[in-house]
């Protein structure tokens, strides 16, 4: 069944994030709790954990 990866607020004032690097391409297998993606914000740049375990497909957010 398909999950679909939406980008976390990482903090309370948090309202913008760019997405800064893949670590993980379409295709790849991902294990829960594995970095996937890493996120900049005004503060610093963040690795986001997969929400599951499977097959990455589809990405749909590409790097600016």
């Amino acid at each position: 069944m398909a999950k679909t990866v939406i980008m976390p607020a990482l903090g309370m004032s948090q309202e913008t994030g760019r997405l800064v690097r893949w670590l993980k391409s379409d295709g790849d297998d991902v294990q829960r709790g594995e970095p996937l993606m890493e996120v900049e914000t005004d503060k610093a740049v963040v690795e986001v954990e997969a929400p599951g375990e499977g097959i990455l497909g589809g990405i749909q957010a590409q790097l600016l």
